[in-house]
Order: structure tokens, then sequence, then C-alpha cells
């Protein structure tokens, strides 16, 4: 199977893909290089898959590429890449987060039913992974792992990065009632109840942070 590894030069990380006659896929525009008899190819999407893509900042038209050699996904970013491993499982990924992943790997649109994710960023598609096989994802930060077992997990801002399909998610007021949640100076949160895996980024990039800085 096709094998992803994350590398490090001057504080930027790139993932290095490698294939022997095999097919990942990628978000286009991830390529950086390549080397080897490695072809690429997208295919177009429906109509319907354009405003899904629209939704989720991702398109729906995957860049495949097949062959042999090696290939440099980025551009590098002040971020990190996790490789993540699915065993016949589905996650839900943030807007944004999916970089490539295995062909075995299915990729596509999550309705997000909770209609007040359109208050909190999250908006109303989320990009929804299954299958066999391995997959990288970003984020602004470090990843943090957190295991809920029958549990409660409130997130303020976007980050929850992934999240196993199996957990319930829903947005809530951060108090009681919309003044006291002005009170507080939170707003609306995101909830994530049940037991699975859930990967956050509360922490920036301290270099993105400094760049940002800069601007």
């Amino acid at each position: 199977m096709a094998t992803f590894h994350v590398i490090e030069q001057e504080k930027l990380k790139m993932i290095r893909a490698t294939l022997n006659d095999e097919t990942v896929k990628a978000e286009p525009g991830a390529l950086h290089y390549m080397q080897g008899h490695i072809d690429l190819e997208a295919k177009l999407p429906s109509a319907k898959g354009f405003l899904k893509s629209l939704a989720t900042q991702e398109s729906v038209i995957k860049s495949k590429f097949s062959g042999t050699g090696t290939i440099h996904f980025g551009p590098p970013i002040f971020g990190e890449y996790k490789v993540m491993q699915l065993n016949d499982e589905a996650w839900i990924l943030d807007k944004g987060a999916f970089v490539c992943a295995e062909d075995s790997i299915e990729v596509g649109a999550f309705r997000n039913k909770a209609m007040a994710a359109l208050f909190s960023g999250e908006g109303m598609f989320q990009t929804k992974v299954e299958g066999a096989g391995a997959l990288v994802i970003q984020a602004d930060g470090p990843i943090e792992i957190v295991e809920l077992k029958d549990d409660r997990l409130t997130v303020d801002g976007s980050f929850a990065v992934a999240r196993e399909a199996s957990l319930d998610f829903s947005m809530k007021k951060a108090a009681k009632s919309l003044l006291a949640s002005a009170g507080s100076g939170e707003g609306i949160v995101s909830v994530i109840e049940g037991t699975g895996t859930v990967y956050l980024a509360p922490i920036p990039n301290v270099y993105a942070c400094l760049f940002a800085s800069l601007r």
C-alpha cells in the first residue's frame, strides 16, 4: 500500500507519499513536486458535488496520482500534518483539513444537521472520510488527541480538526441564556458527545502566529 511520511525542513513540513504501482488522491493544489513514473488525473464533479465543495472549502475534484515513485504534497505551511490509519471506520473532518489519502478511502461531504453551526464557523457541510487505509490531515497547530468514553467535550471555535463519525455533534449556547452567554464572553460552542476519539488543535503553530503578527 502507499505510504505517507511527514518530513520537515527549516521548520516547514511537507508530506512525502511513496507509491509502488498504486494510486493516491489529494486536494487540487496540494502537489509540490513528484519523481517517478506517475500519472495525474482529475475528474469533474456533478453540480450537486460542486455546491457541496463550496460549502466545505474543499474541492470534490480530487486529483489522482497513479504509478510508481514519490510525491511531495504541500506546499510547505506553518502548521502540522498527521497521518491517520482507518480500519473500516468513518471520520468527520474540519473544513480544509483533508490533504491526501490512499485511493481506498472515500472522501465526500457530510451535512451537519446542527443548523446552528452556521453561526460557529463550522458551516452546514464538513468532510467525511471512510474506509480502510491511510490519509493525511492538516491543522494550524499541534494536534491533541482526546478520548471520550460516554463523555462530553465542549469546544469554542474551530479547534476540533477531526472526530469519529459515531460521536454526536451539536451547537449550543455557552450558557443557559443568550444574555448569560454574552456576559461570559462565549457565544455558540461545539458540543461533541459519546464514545470515540477527537483531534483538537487549540494552539496555533508559533511560526504561523509570528508571521500573522507581521502582516
